[in-house]
């Protein structure tokens, strides 16, 4: 994804990533945010910049994906969102595909509930919640 974006355009990745510029003016030495009716030709490139990156990422989402970001205002926020609910070791993701595999090679059909419960009660006694 990350090799996706930047191909697309550098400055996508950026935003993503560092969150986006949003116009804002100086008025007695404090920044505050520009109404649109001020907007030039550089605020709107910076806004677009973020919707197309927002596009990017939805366009790479499957629908239970977007539900989770759809509502968040910034593509970092999104992207963040998205990091934190995947994050953790790869063979810790490996070891759940293989323990919902097993289970769906019972010949059962299963519920998502009944895998959750299934899983949570193989976890040792010693794990916690974050």
């Amino acid at each position: 994804m990350t090799i996706f974006i930047q191909s697309l355009d550098y400055q996508l990745w950026n935003i993503i990533t560092n969150g986006p510029e949003i116009p804002t003016k100086l008025v007695d030495g404090q920044r505050i945010l520009k109404m649109n009716n001020e907007f030039n030709d550089h605020d709107y490139k910076l806004l677009r910049l973020n919707a197309k990156a927002k596009h990017v990422i939805f366009c790479a989402l499957s629908p239970s994906e977007f539900n989770r970001v759809s509502s968040l205002d910034s593509v970092k926020e999104m992207w963040d969102r998205l990091m934190v609910t995947y994050e953790g070791p790869t063979s810790m993701y490996a070891r759940f595909n293989d323990i919902i595999n097993a289970l769906k090679g019972l010949g059962k059909a299963y519920t998502n509930h009944e895998f959750v419960s299934k899983i949570l009660r193989c976890l040792p006694k010693s794990w916690e919640p974050k």
